[in-house]
């Protein structure tokens, strides 16, 4: 890993021209460019099938940077960075064009062959382009090699596994970065900071002190135009194989040795490999799906899932999850973890809630009821964290209210905290693998979500099964409630 402020390397970007480049990583660069972390020293080659000149390209990277205050004074500096090559990522001679194109900016821009790869397209050319980088002579250089990569890594184990042999034949596993967005949101990062930098925090860490822990992830929008690639996939692999697994590490992690990206990632696989994994019948109690049906939300009709463009109007294909997960070891023996996520429920919200125990006897009588003791990490929309406490209603005797501890991340001009993409990127540039998922955790997680899709996959449900508009379907309130808890209410 490198400290140097200024980040120098060549980024070929395959699916240059493709939505994710154009909304998310273009303007991210831009903003590593006008803070500093890229200066003269940086290239950036766009590819893709259609036949677009550099001019043009570079039209089109200044347009997706054209909302972003100040971007007018050093667009055209900055664009000037940007090359494009069409190519086909099937054809042997594409990739001669490109070495060509790579070799001529690596010395023009004096890179010293450090080279990052970006996969901004469909998962089933990934082996192909990265066994071309290999045999073509794009990592026969004096410098880094760096290969980031989108989710989804496979559709099961053996599809992630078959993928991941693909990529090791021209990368290194330290050289793979395999990219969620979700690992590089502010209060995600800040989970770490939370327990390890504060004692009051981490002494009651554990299940004597914790009753339960919920991840909350909403979304008000349906599929939207990803129909197709959704009615294969489900909330299940689609949030809970990745951003949702990630999560639950961080929080169930073990204090590592240092901070070091090792340290950090040995301790998230061994809370996944304490991940129990529920086999047949255990699936059925532990694990609820829902799927939306038509609804209203605010005076609009709102399409069920199966009426939307590309999905199978029979679809067994589940658009929310809700489960009881449980860690096997020592420190969590007991803590029922609780996640739910889903489509086109009532509000957007990404939330963590860790509700600690209540006290062993309310000495503030019966007629008065304690409010619990939570602490909520907010993560989308708003970022920050609140504490749940009890203190004395002023006046006369002893009465009890509830008040909350907030801290809010996003400062009050309304400026919104470094995008994800952004800092992502720049850790792959420093070579800081820490908030990209390593092998074994993708291996690990599959391993978890395998079991419970052939489950499903061999038992037809009841769809739809909750309202658009709603927060799912009543079963993942029984889920909960049959355990003396209920879903903590997300703002």
């Amino acid at each position: 890993m490198t400290d140097e402020l200024e980040q120098k390397a060549l980024i070929t970007i395959f699916g240059g021209t493709g939505d994710l480049a154009n909304r998310k990583l273009y303007p991210s660069l831009y903003h590593l460019y006008s803070k500093g972390s890229l200066g003269d020293n940086f290239a950036v080659i766009g590819t893709a099938r259609r036949e677009w000149s550099n001019d043009f390209f570079r039209d089109k990277v200044k347009e997706s940077i054209k909302d972003i205050d100040g971007s007018e004074k050093d667009a055209d500096a900055f664009a000037s960075h940007f090359y494009y090559q069409s190519h086909d990522v099937t054809n042997k001679e594409s990739y001669v064009t490109l070495k060509d194109l790579s070799d001529e900016l690596d010395a023009k821009y004096e890179l010293g062959g450090n080279r990052l790869f970006y996969l901004a397209m469909a998962p089933n050319f990934f082996g192909t382009i990265a066994s071309r980088i290999k045999s073509e002579g794009f990592v026969d250089t004096d410098g880094f090699h760096r290969l980031i990569i989108e989710k989804p890594f496979g559709h099961d184990l053996a599809s992630a596994e078959e993928l991941n042999n693909s990529l090791r034949q021209a990368f290194k596993e330290d050289e793979i970065y395999r990219i969620d967005h979700y690992l590089g949101k502010e209060m995600i990062q800040n989970i770490s900071v939370i327990r390890f930098a504060n004692s009051i925090i981490e002494s009651l860490w554990n299940n004597r002190y914790i009753d339960n822990i919920q991840v909350t992830l909403t979304e008000v929008l349906g599929v939207e135009d990803r129909g197709r690639y959704y009615d294969e996939s489900g909330a299940l692999r689609d949030m809970v194989q990745n951003h949702i697994l990630q999560i639950v590490s961080l929080l169930a992690m073990e204090p590592p040795i240092n901070l070091s990206t090792r340290e950090i990632r040995h301790e998230k696989v061994r809370a996944l490999r304490s991940l129990r994994v529920f086999e047949g019948k255990e699936v059925h109690q532990s694990f609820i799906r829902g799927q939306y049906g038509p609804g209203e939300v605010g005076g609009k009709e709102l399409k069920g899932y199966r009426q939307e463009d590309n999905v199978d109007p029979h679809s067994n294909t589940e658009t929310f999850v809700a489960a009881k997960l449980e860690i096997d070891n020592f420190r969590w023996a007991g803590v029922p973890f609780y996640i739910r996520t889903g489509k086109r429920l009532a509000k957007k919200t990404t939330q963590i809630a860790i509700q600690f125990k209540d006290v062993p006897l309310n000495l503030f009588g019966q007629q008065q009821s304690l409010g619990g003791n939570v602490l909520v990490i907010h993560i989308q929309p708003d970022e920050g964290i609140t504490l749940h406490l009890n203190v004395k209603e002023p006046g006369q005797g002893m009465v009890t209210m509830p008040v909350n501890l907030n801290y809010i991340h996003s400062s009050p001009d309304g400026m919104n905290t470094p995008e994800a993409y952004e800092k992502l990127i720049l850790d792959c540039l420093r070579g800081d693998a820490t908030y990209f998922s390593h092998w074994d955790e993708v291996s690990l997680s599959w391993n978890f979500i395998d079991h419970v899709a052939d489950v499903w996959t061999n038992t037809k449900d009841h769809f739809p099964n909750y309202k658009s508009g709603s927060m799912g379907p009543k079963e993942a309130d029984d889920l909960i409630q049959r355990d003396g808890f209920q879903w903590f209410p997300i703002d």
